[in-house]
């Protein structure tokens, strides 16, 4: 091993002494850094490698290939690279070849070894990292599309990268992404030959024999690849894709005429068909430009129409919640969009509202946009149809605890007489499970809206739920109502009836915790007995718990020679790094720190 390290060091002996020599490094650093490049190697060396140790050493070497262009820029010295850079990249690649030898699964591994020759520019070795990674890792599309993008981009070799497309497209005969990259370096390396020839014919340069084939330059291998794909992976969704890649080119527009042909008639039962086309209504050629704000409105408004009109027209044949989803969520958009122009505000108003309702007669308008739906009936002040629509959706989606506490929140906030039924109604229908939300919803709206002998009844079906998440959480609100409306004795006395009834929650105890401590002179042993009682529930893992006990005790109502036995118990009690967490704590409050 020995041997082995002092060869590599002699190695570095040359590059270093150009370093002396042209000023780059002082004599003392260069012995610093020979210091530190033996104890690396010998790190290398050793019977059980570590991957950290070999990436310690590649970035040592990056640190100095940095340092040294920064000094080349600042004493303005450029020569000598091949005897001093050089060198230090292929060391670099030599390490990044023994580590990805040995931990050949370390997909960042390779990656960062891409990266590095990318940035210092060794085209040569790139193709070979490539390459070799590639032959490890074969089953990552993600991989065979960055190495063909490295090939054309930083090789400049489209030949290289349509060659790795074409392997690529072995392993993954139906990956979209592929497909997609391919079809794209096909139109980039289209685009970039035609530039060629134009700024050749602008120099007239003769190129003699040379000829750019025209089937290149018009994108046919691109079409090829188009049509490749199509047969084997379905859906209108990636046709769009391929014919989106297509429309950033400006030489393709035979080749979207093709496509488009093809989506229309071999996809016209997907929904995503008709969609683009009736959005393609908005970007169609219109009247010339107008100067006034009702005129631009006027025109968009008949952009808008004419969208319209293809959406129905694919209602006709394509009935379906699909269908209406795109059709509903194009008005929304066009909805939202601003405006200052109040025709344009009414007609995009009048036309949401009817296809909403139609889609909704149709019973195919999703969950989601009844509530949208609910939100624009509000805002326009119309409260009838918000109570229609609110109490119609939530007996549609009964199974739905969110459209069920969207709708009552709706009946609530128009103070409906409907929203008392609804609720009875809603907990027959939903998951006991899953009925917190209604629950506390009710909650809520008996405390605003009936009389407190009703509210008492529904606190008291309340805790008797179950659901345990339901029994505790009104058990929460049924304390903090008493306190409320009945003061410190109504709340004693529902506290007394409840805190021997579980399930219990840790807020539960401190809120009454905080209603004794909010009496003018709280009564100690009834804080001890809520501090008892949490500490029996929650007290093994929670030891802010027996802190704020502790200072209860020292406080001006407390007995201080309390606070050893609640230590004491505290210690016995907590599990784990609870203790820990406790022990410290209590240390910073004997020293006055909390």
């Amino acid at each position: 091993m020995a041997d082995i390290v002092q060869q590599r060091l002699e190695d570095r002996i040359p590059a270093l002494e150009q370093l002396e020599r042209v000023g780059l490094f002082t004599n003392k650093e260069v012995k610093s850094m020979l210091k530190r490049s033996t104890a690396l190697e010998y790190k290398l060396h050793r019977a059980i490698q570590c991957k950290d140790d070999f990436i310690t050493y590649i970035q040592f070497e990056i640190n100095t290939l940095e340092l040294i262009k920064k000094r080349r820029a600042r004493i303005g010295y450029h020569f000598k690279r091949e005897e001093i850079e050089y060198p230090i990249i292929h060391r670099i690649n030599s390490v990044f070849r023994r580590a990805t030898t040995k931990w050949q699964e370390d997909v960042q591994l390779w990656l960062s070894q891409v990266a590095f020759n990318k940035k210092w520019g060794s085209k040569t070795q790139l193709s070979k990292v490539l390459s070799s990674m590639l032959a490890i890792h074969p089953d990552k599309p993600a991989l065979w599309i960055m190495a063909a993008k490295c090939e054309l981009e930083d090789r400049n070799s489209s030949e290289s990268a349509r060659h790795l497309f074409l392997r690529a497209l072995r392993f993954h005969p139906e990956n979209k992404k592929v497909y997609q990259e391919y079809f794209r370096m096909e139109l980039m390396h289209a685009e970039k030959m035609r530039k060629q020839q134009q700024e050749l014919e602008q120099a007239k340069i003769d190129v003699g024999d040379y000829t750019f084939s025209p089937e290149i330059l018009s994108g046919k291998l691109a079409e090829v690849i188009y049509r490749d794909a199509t047969q084997k992976i379905k859906g209108a969704e990636f046709v769009l894709s391929l014919l989106q890649i297509a429309a950033i080119f400006d030489f393709t527009k035979e080749l979207q005429d093709t496509i488009l042909q093809d989506l229309q008639s071999q996809h016209n039962d997907d929904c995503l068909m008709w969609d683009f086309m009736a959005k393609r209504e908005l970007d169609s050629a219109g009247a010339p430009e107008l100067q006034s704000a009702k005129g631009r409105a006027s025109d968009t408004d008949r952009r808008e129409e004419r969208c319209c009109l293809v959406y129905e027209e694919a209602l006709k044949s394509l009935n379906s919640e699909a269908m209406w989803t795109c059709y509903v969520t194009f008005c929304f958009e066009r909805y939202k969009r601003k405006t200052n122009v109040t025709e344009l505000k009414e007609k995009r108003k009048e036309r949401l509202l009817r296809v909403l309702q139609s889609a909704h007669n149709a019973q195919l308008l999703q969950e989601t946009f009844y509530k949208n739906w609910l939100q624009v009936l509000l805002s326009l002040g119309d409260t009838i149809s918000a109570t229609q629509i609110a109490t119609t959706a939530a007996q549609r989606f009964s199974q739905s605890v969110e459209m069920w506490s969207f709708s009552l929140q709706t009946l609530v906030h128009l103070k409906s007489p409907e929203a008392g039924p609804l609720f009875q109604e809603a907990l027959k229908h939903v998951s006991p499970k899953e009925s917190l939300p209604i629950w506390q919803l009710q909650a809520d709206w008996s405390m605003a809206s009936q009389m407190p002998k009703e509210t008492e009844a529904f606190f008291q079906k309340g805790i008797l739920s179950p659901v345990p998440a339901v029994s505790a959480a009104m058990k929460e609100i049924y304390l903090e109502w008493s306190y409320k409306t009945g003061g410190y004795k109504r709340a004693r006395k529902t506290f007394v009836s409840l805190h021997e009834h579980r399930p219990f929650t840790k807020a539960f105890f401190l809120q009454m915790i905080r209603i004794e401590k909010e009496q003018e002179t709280p009564k100690m042993s009834n804080l001890r007995d809520c501090y008892e009682r949490v500490l029996r529930e929650f007290g093994s893992s929670d030891e802010s718990l027996w802190i704020d006990y502790i200072k209860e005790e020292l406080g001006r109502h407390g007995n201080p020679e309390n606070c050893g036995k609640v230590h004491w118990r505290a210690v016995k009690t907590l599990d784990g790094e609870s203790v820990e967490r406790f022990t410290t704590q209590y240390t910073l409050l004997q020293t006055g720190n909390i």
